[in-house]
């Protein structure tokens, strides 16, 4: 095939007529060898109009991201994936960088993947040409080559970016060369302001922050060229940007390619001071460099943040990215005694001129309230806004600044309510005040000096704007109140007043945005004044439910669905009559955010909400049979629309809801989800095999007869645990399906499942025949095996005798070998059950060739029991402290002018606390030699004090008739004392043959087994007699002595 024919074929693709042809045509050509760089040529030919060019370089990358690498045949025996013959390869390597350097922008974009792709795959090995092909383009005076070497360049970069020092020489070698011809093109281009040139130099910039923001590589950036960096740097942060962007709408500006360079110079500049310029929070090999870069550079990258700021203060254009990155550098700043001297003159101008107008309502904000109220909503309510949001830079400096750094507070506090009690002090201003007050709630509330005088605030200041007649001061003393919800009322009457202001919001406000800070605020004084803040809702709690559900559907805001979580736990009596329409309507609003036209994150965290709230509602629901049953056909029609509409999103969602409406009985109805759950296994549920989990164990464990009474049920989850056990979905996945079938076994003991032990015992040992990575999914598969034995020894034995011949010795030696990394309660349990029906099988030669091995692995297991009991009832017993910090916590924190701040976690801090220790041991006279180290670098030296006796797993959540609390049903200590003192009785030469060989350590251990059942079996039938009324002793004289009637040298009492 020519490039014509191709070209023609590219082009059907476009067009509706003939895309399907076209796609399936393409689908037969494209394993043939040189259809890869034929597509490639049809990218470059300068002569093809540009759609068909762009259909093909989208091919290619599509083609490039999926195929480039080779791959192992998905199973044995199976064919090999494809992939683009190495021929090919070789051809679009030689001439990728060349079509990125002639390319348009818009097949750039799409071939820089591909250049990422092939670096990812084939850099250095197979690709080290790249470095020399962007390096001539690079010295070429020609510019039109600059910029797509630069790509291929960032590309090459990226991929190392969050790699580590050892990880990244390929990239220090090639930056060798590269670095010091990117500094030149940059110092040539400065000069020069037109587009081009300045996009140039954002690449460049773009380069430099991709390798070196995770890592600083001091071996390739020595000091002189360090500082010759920052030397462009903080020219660029400080160069004005030309006259005639301001032509351009104030919304467009920040897109412009002057203003884009000059935020990615503050970016670097903020990231490496952040990152390698805090001596206080930098790892060790940065400690000396830090110091270096925190006194050569502070004074002179300050003056250009402040710079920017000032043009600000003056009114004069700056891009909101901009303020946000030199505001992100100045809160770094606050940290250092070094530059905290520099600013701390200015600071308090900084907060009045700079933080309060940021931080106060704008006309934007206002233009935006009127025109779209729930876009204005949405906006404040963004977490991925604050990430680049100016405002919140402003608050973050703000709260560090008057946390930090002394007097800093006073003085803030004494400028803000200036302004709030000014006569002249206008809407928009006592907004910003109020905000600003509420970012410090947390800091002030921890000194006296204000908490005492914060209920008193919120009388004369903040319940006043309750009836401004402008919305966002009503929303903002909403907001406030939301801040302020830990504040401790003297007053009951004064927090009485507070609840009804803020309902009165929420249930007769005009305004939307009102509403939802009124919702979120009583969602906040609830949990923090519990119980006592009850009885102000109560007697409203129906109409504010209801409201705050139309509120919900109103604005799609996620914030709102824990406001409705926390109204649903806190009345739940009093909303038992409303549960269904409830659920009800919020089925409907997750029916309204699911056909959104612009669904997109923010939607799919809003409909994650609604379901949550579900599941909520049913979970405090639970005790009541008939509303759950009511509330089940409701849920339901959401479960129903995410199974078959395959929206992947909300499944873990679908089958948490699914299990809570399986936990306490199964209906008709949710036997027939089951169908549907397994249609969903079959279909797309390999990847959420998991996420099923919790449902499955109830739909096999809360009604196991109607489980068994359709052999469909059985198959199904047999055939979803095959699939598990037959792919590769990760050990973890693997370990989920083998418990699914220990628990089958084990819940249906007495139950005759014969017909499917053998199917069941023969799909794990396959597994065990695969390599198996972890010990967790070795044991699981033995653990499958063994709960069989508990089921039916006679079964098994015979099973496993039909597999093989040495398929039963084989699985006895896995056993006794793996007996340590049985773990957790159950784990141990199973195994000790297991291993006292071996006991009680001396004729089996594979029993009897590990006799001596027997006792001492249930000794092991034993003593892990013993610990894991005792943890379980350790974490039963302990109550939660409630911590508060004291009134001068804060006081604690704040730094001297001539003080850092230490990272608590970092090298630095446990450096410094080790200087402490060896001052202090000199000072007594002391020779210090221990160390002070991070726990990560020493977890391998636990001792077995710090052991986790519990050692509870994930998979210990599925529990069976074995792990009922009080072992009334099932007591491993009990089991193990009859079945050794049996054998003792009735086969001497087989006990003699299992303990004779035991240590005197080991002894005394079987002894401590044999005293701790009897202790657990007399505080069971202590138990017993108390539920039956308590003790009736008629006895009343007390024997002289006991006599058991056995050998002192006997553990047993019998």
């Amino acid at each position: 095939m020519d490039t014509k024919q191709l070209a023609e074929l590219l082009k059907g693709t476009i067009d509706p007529n003939h895309r399907n042809e076209a796609e399936k045509k393409l689908t037969e050509l494209h394993k043939i060898i040189g259809f890869g760089p034929l597509v490639l040529q049809i990218v470059m030919g300068q002569d093809i109009e540009l759609p068909v060019r762009q259909a093909a370089v989208i091919y290619l990358k599509n083609m490039v991201s999926t195929n480039w690498k080779e791959r192992e045949p998905d199973a044995p025996g199976a064919p090999v994936p494809f992939s683009i013959h190495e021929q090919d390869r070789a051809v679009i390597r030689d001439n990728i960088v060349e079509a990125v350097v002639h390319a348009p922008d818009i097949i750039r974009v799409q071939l820089a993947v591909c250049v990422s792709q092939i670096v990812k795959h084939d850099f250095p090995g197979r690709w080290p040409q790249v470095v020399d092909k962007v390096s001539i383009y690079l010295q070429n005076p020609e510019p039109s080559g600059w910029m797509g070497s630069l790509l291929c360049l960032y590309q090459l970069t990226k991929n190392f970016e969050y790699k580590k020092t050892e990880e990244r020489k390929p990239l220090t070698d090639a930056m060798n060369l590269l670095l010091p011809q990117i500094y030149t093109l940059m110092v040539q281009m400065m000069p020069d302001d037109s587009a081009d040139s300045v996009a140039v130099q954002k690449q460049i910039l773009k380069i430099f922050f991709a390798l070196t923001q995770y890592v600083l590589p001091l071996d390739l950036i020595s000091r002189e060229v360090f500082s010759n960096w920052m030397e462009i740097l903080r020219q660029l942060a400080e160069v004005d940007v030309p006259a005639h962007t301001l032509q351009a709408d104030e919304e467009d500006r920040p897109e412009l390619i002057w203003w884009k360079r000059k935020k990615w110079a503050l970016h670097t500049l903020t990231r490496l001071f952040e990152r390698y310029g805090s001596p206080g929070s930098v790892t060790k090999e940065y400690k000396e460099f830090a110091e270096w870069f925190l006194k050569t550079f502070s004074g002179g990258i300050l003056t250009s943040m402040l710079t920017n700021l000032d043009q600000y203060r003056q009114k004069i254009y700056v891009s909101p990215r901009v303020m946000q990155q030199a505001l992100n550098y100045i809160n770094t700043a606050v940290s250092h005694s070094h530059s905290w001297k520099l600013i701390k003159p200015h600071m308090l101008q900084i907060i009045q001129d700079i933080v309060f107008p940021l931080m106060s309502y704008s006309e934007q904000d206002a233009e935006l309230w009127d025109s779209d109220p729930y876009e204005y909503i949405r906006i404040k309510f963004d977490i991925f806004e604050d990430f680049v949001s100016p405002v919140t830079a402003a608050q973050t400096l703000l709260h560090s600044a008057c946390k930090k750094r002394k007097e800093m507070l006073q003085k803030t506090m004494t400028l803000l309510l200036q302004i709030i009690q000014a006569p002249g002090t206008n809407p928009s201003q006592k907004d910003g005040a109020l905000h600003m007050i509420g970012t410090m709630a947390d800091i002030l509330l921890k000194k006296p000096m204000y908490k005492e005088q914060m209920e008193k605030f919120l009388v004369e200041i903040v319940f006043r704007e309750f009836g401004s007649p402008h919305g966002h001061l009503r929303a903002r003393a909403c907001w406030v109140l939301h801040y302020f919800s830990d504040v401790k009322y003297n007053n009951e009457t004064v927090l009485r007043e507070a609840f009804r202001l803020t309902v009165h919001c929420l249930l007769h406000d005009s305004e939307a945005p009102v509403k939802v800070e009124a919702a979120i605020a009583v969602q906040m004084m609830l949990t923090s004044k519990g119980e006592a803040a009850r009885q102000y809702l109560e007697p409203q709690i129906r109409e504010i439910t209801l409201e705050l559900l139309k509120i919900i559907r109103e604005t799609e805001n996620d914030d709102l669905t824990s406001v409705m979580q926390k109204i649903v736990c806190t009345y739940t009596e009093q909303l038992v009559p409303v549960a269904v329409d409830i659920c009800q309507h919020l089925v409907g609003t997750f029916a309204q955010v699911l056909e959104a036209a612009d669904s997109g994150d923010e939607k799919a965290i809003t409909a994650m909400g609604l379901l949550n709230t579900m599941e909520t509602i049913l979970g405090v629901m639970e005790e009541r049979a008939e509303v759950h049953a009511a509330l089940e056909p409701v849920v339901l029609q959401a479960i129903h629309h995410i199974f078959t509409n395959s929206i992947m999103e909300f499944y873990e969602e679908a089958m948490s809801l699914t299990c809570d409406l399986t936990t306490k009985a199964i209906s008709e109805n949710m036997w027939k989800m089951l169908e549907v759950m397994y249609t969903v296994f079959q279909r797309d549920g390999v990847d959420y095999f998991t996420d099923m989990m919790p449902a499955l164990h109830n739909y096999v464990t809360v009604d196991t007869v109607a489980f068994l009474s359709t052999p469909d049920y059985m198959m199904a989850m047999y055939n979803m645990a095959r699939t598990m056990l037959e792919s590769d979905p990760g050990e973890d996945p693997e370990c989920h399906a083998a418990k699914l079938l220990e628990v089958i076994i084990l819940q249906c003991k007495g139950l005759n499942i014969d017909q499917v032990i053998p199917i069941f015992i023969e799909l794990v040992l396959k597994r065990l025949t695969r390599e198996v990575k972890t010990s967790e999914l070795r044991t699981m598969c033995l653990q499958v095996i063994i709960a069989a034995m508990y089921y039916n020894p006679v079964l098994l034995v015979d099973t496993l005798d039909k597999m093989g011949e040495n398929v039963f010795a084989q699985f006895i030696q896995q056993w006794i070998h793996d007996t340590d990394c049985f773990i957790g309660l159950h784990d141990r349990k199973i195994c000790v059950l297991g291993l006292c029906h071996l006991l009680q099988m001396p004729d089996k030669p594979a029993i009897a060739a590990t006799a001596q091995q027997l006792v001492p692995s249930i000794i092991l297991l034993f003593d892990g029991l013993k610990r894991a009991y005792a943890a379980r009832n350790e974490d039963d017993s302990d109550d939660e402290d409630d911590d508060e910090d004291g009134e001068d916590g804060v006081d604690n924190e704040l730094l001297d002018s001539d003080e850092d701040e230490l990272d608590d976690d970092g090298q630095v801090y446990l450096e410094s606390l080790q200087e402490k220790v060896k001052k202090a041991g000199s000072a007594e006279g002391f020779k210090i030699t221990a160390s002070i180290e991070d726990a990560e670098d020493s977890e391998d030296d636990l001792s077995d004090d710090d052991y986790d006796g519990c050692e509870e797993t994930s998979l210990e959540a599925y529990t069976t008739p074995l792990d009922d609390e009080e072992g009334e049903n099932v007591d491993e200590y009990n089991i193990f004392k009859e079945v050794l003192g049996c054998i003792q009785t009735t086969n001497p030469s087989w006990y003699h043959q299992l303990t004779s060989h035991l240590s005197e350590v080991q002894g005394k251990a079987l002894t401590e087994v044999i005293t701790l059942s009897n202790q657990r079996l007399a505080e069971r039938e202590s138990r017993k007699i108390q539920q039956q009324g308590g003790y009736q002793f008629n006895q009343q004289v007390v024997p002289g002595q006991f006599n058991f009637g056995a050998p002192a040298t006997s553990p047993f009492g019998k």
